[in-house]
């Protein structure tokens, strides 16, 4: 069956076109989503309209993907999750988890299946691809820090500081004491 798409539709053209599709495809998405109309005289009237609307809306398009993937390569997630004595973690870093923390990081809504391939599950440093369109596909840093030696790390620093603390008042109560004996 014969389609004239009246929107750019990923993986089989852009506005404007006309493409031999399966009839099911046409009847059952296509068509009822509005992104295209069946092929025919009437029709193809219309087709240079669209094609020039869909230029000038891929033109917006590759702008603010221009600008959102520079955005997107300077930014550096850390995520802190519990891992083994190998690095590998109990459990995963989601690609959700990750896409939220992106989107609340740039103030974005970039959905979450564009977001990365799948879950992360070694410690370490990971690069991230965020799939914007077939032209823009920036790389972001992900860093997984282990949670529990972040922890052991936080508890010897404070055991330092209590340390230190006893420490100063022992040093006081001896002067103290020496100045009583004087």
């Amino acid at each position: 069956m014969k389609v004239l798409l009246k929107e750019d539709v990923d993986n089989l053209g852009f506005a404007g076109e006309v493409h031999k599709v399966a009839p099911g495809y046409a009847r059952n998405f296509l068509i009822p989503k509005g992104m295209a109309i069946k092929a025919d005289p009437g029709a193809m009237k219309q087709a240079e309209v669209w094609r020039r609307r869909a230029e000038t809306r891929r033109a917006e398009l590759k702008a603010e993907f221009e600008a959102l993937s520079a955005k997107i390569q300077e930014v550096t997630l850390t995520f802190k999750a519990r891992a083994g004595e190998t690095g590998k973690l109990y459990g995963s870093i989601t690609t959700a988890q990750i896409a939220d923390d992106l989107n609340e990081k740039l103030g974005t809504e970039i959905d979450r299946r564009k977001v990365g391939v799948e879950p992360l599950r070694m410690l370490g440093k990971h690069k991230v691809v965020v799939r914007l369109s077939g032209e823009f596909q920036p790389e972001f840093t992900v860093i997984i820090e282990d949670e529990d030696t972040m922890a052991a790390a936080a508890r010897a620093s404070a055991a330092a500081a209590s340390a230190e603390t006893v420490i100063e008042v022992k040093v006081e109560e001896t002067e103290e004491a020496t100045e009583e004996i004087e």
